[in-house]
């Protein structure tokens, strides 16, 4: 619901400030002071392009704003810029002489666009230049629905459900059907790049165990050189070395025992040293008859080596990489050989999916087919109601080829505004009074729950008399639940409105200016009797003015 509304400099508007009321609002005034322009300025609020010459002559911008009742279906992402707890939605639009505009939510910049998509959900605009929701299909579908009983609701979002579903499933089976397609080259080549890995049964161990056996094969002479050296200190054949004199550096210190006991215990770990030095010298021979390797030892190890680095190379950088890309080769492997298969599963949920699909939109074409019967006799008495005597309406269901989220039925609302003349689809009506209140009267029967504020904009046009009255009573029927605008020239109509507003001209001042005031009490009989076409000091008007008002 619109709860206030401002705007500055926007045409002939140079201030105005409204605050309105659930129920009906009717804004009044003489042709020409500026009435639609209110209406040009929820236009512009809720993301309307703004035209040339728009901003009132000598100002530097025009400004409007509208503040909202919050409601709970907004946009997540809108949703999200604005304090959780706050109850009002605050919308706005600054437009520059020269033409530049921004807009805002929440106080906030925002894209023209951001409006856009909030417009639908804060007003319906009804008049004779902004046919914007029951001229065209997918809004006249959504009236059919409510129109319908009350299981089509569920029956829609089971649709569109299932219609999400078909899609996401659509996309799934094209990807499978693609790999399919480089199946075979991505299986030969993981295959291939298995089998060399396997082939070469690579390991850690055994990498750190050929290094260190490459190395020792490389170096042999030297290794040998400095083993048989070290015997020679140790324990040549020719005796002497570090054995025999440890051992005569005992027999040395056995003999001094007899006179000082202590020196015992340094005779034992001298005899110690010289047998540790004979055993040092004997494993040092065992190493150095080892040296020698097989004939080609060397090359065996240096090629092995070389199949390992190469896979480290080609894998990781390591062993513990080529091993995991192996795991990997041997896991893609097994789901592509599953591909196959993942492409039947998933075209029979496709399948199913796309019959779920086509069962809804069936179960929605019966209930529109059930539903079109009862709308269009209705919609024609409302008519009739509305000084349209005569006028045929018929509900036009076409079939779609493809089902989509609402379903595979096309919708067109069909009017013939006067007996004896065609039925034209409703976008079509030439005349925005009789479109008007074809779409009055579409509310009456069937409702519109696509925003809880509606703007019509000189509905009345082209009526008097008691048709007047009874558009005003169905006007005001309409904004039992809900907030509903009304820019008009019949008193008939405003004197229903639960808030009355007159915009005046004054052309005194250069260029003219127009004022918005609400009225109350006398003002409103006053303004009524204007509206009958009669002077201030009419009694009669004024008694006229004053029996609509009770009557209301």
């Amino acid at each position: 619901m619109l709860l206030e509304l401002r705007v500055e400099n926007l045409l002939l508007i140079e201030t105005a400030e409204l605050r309105l009321d659930p129920g009906l609002n009717v804004i009044t005034g003489e042709t020409g002071a500026g009435k639609t322009v209110l209406a040009n300025a929820l236009d512009l609020l809720l993301g309307g392009r703004a035209r040339s010459g728009i901003v009132r002559p000598g100002a530097r911008e025009a400004y409007v704003e509208g503040v909202f009742e919050r409601t709970g279906d907004l946009p997540e992402e809108i949703a999200e810029r604005l304090p959780a707890a706050a109850e009002e939605l605050v919308l706005a639009r600054r437009l520059g002489a020269e033409g530049r505009t921004r807009a805002y939510i929440g106080g906030r910049g925002a894209a023209v666009g951001e409006l856009q998509a909030i417009g639908p959900r804060m007003i319906s605009f009804y008049g004779q230049h902004e046919h914007r929701r029951l001229t065209v299909s997918a809004a006249q579908l959504e009236v059919l629905d409510r129109f319908c009983d009350e299981a089509q609701g569920k029956r829609r979002v089971e649709v569109a459900s299932a219609h999400v579903a078909v899609r996401r499933l659509e996309e799934r089976v094209e990807e499978l059907r693609q790999r399919a397609g480089a199946r075979e080259r991505e299986l030969d080549l993981l295959r291939f790049e298995l089998a060399e890995i396997e082939d070469a049964a690579p390991s850690e161990a055994e990498m750190m165990d050929l290094s260190t056996e490459r190395a020792r094969l490389r170096n042999l002479e030297a290794l040998g050189d400095a083993s048989y050296g070290a015997i020679e200190r140790l324990a040549p054949d020719s005796g002497g070395g570090a054995a025999d004199l440890g051992a005569a550096a005992a027999g040395a210190l056995q003999a001094a025992a007899e006179l000082d006991g202590t020196l015992l215990v340094l005779a034992e770990r001298a005899r110690a040293l010289g047998h540790e030095a004979a055993d040092i010298a004997g494993e040092l021979r065992t190493y150095a008859c080892a040296l020698d390797a097989p004939s080609g030892r060397l090359e065996q190890v240096e090629e092995r080596l070389g199949v390992l680095d190469r896979l480290e190379r080609k894998h990781g950088g390591s062993i513990a990489a080529v091993l995991e890309h192996g795991e990997h080769c041997r896991a893609r492997i097994a789901e592509l050989n599953g591909s196959l298969e993942a492409l039947a599963d998933a075209n029979a949920q496709l399948a199913r999916a796309q019959a779920a699909l086509s069962s809804g939109a069936w179960a929605l074409r019966e209930g529109r087919t059930r539903a079109a019967a009862r709308l269009a006799p209705a919609v024609r008495a409302e008519l009739s109601a509305l000084a349209m005597e005569g006028a045929g309406f018929e509900v036009r269901l076409t079939p779609l080829d493809e089902p989509g989220p609402t379903g595979a039925d096309a919708v067109e609302f069909m009017l013939a505004a006067n007996p004896g003349v065609p039925a034209a689809p409703l976008r079509e009506v030439a005349s925005g009074g009789e479109l008007s209140r074809a779409m009055l009267a579409l509310l009456g029967v069937a409702g519109d729950g696509g925003s809880q504020t509606l703007v019509f904009d000189e509905i009345d046009a082209g009526i008097g008399g008691q048709t007047a009255r009874v558009v005003g009573e169905r006007l005001r029927a309409v904004a039992t639940n809900r907030q509903l605008l009304c820019i008009t020239h019949l008193p008939q109509v405003a004197s229903l409105a639960a808030r009355h507003f007159r915009i005046a001209k004054d052309s005194s001042v250069s260029p003219a200016r127009a004022a918005v005031t609400e009225l109350a009490g006398d003002e409103v009989v006053v303004e009524l009797a204007r509206m009958l076409g009669a002077g201030e000091d009419d009694g009669t008007a004024r008694r006229h003015a004053e029996r609509l008002r009770r009557a209301a």
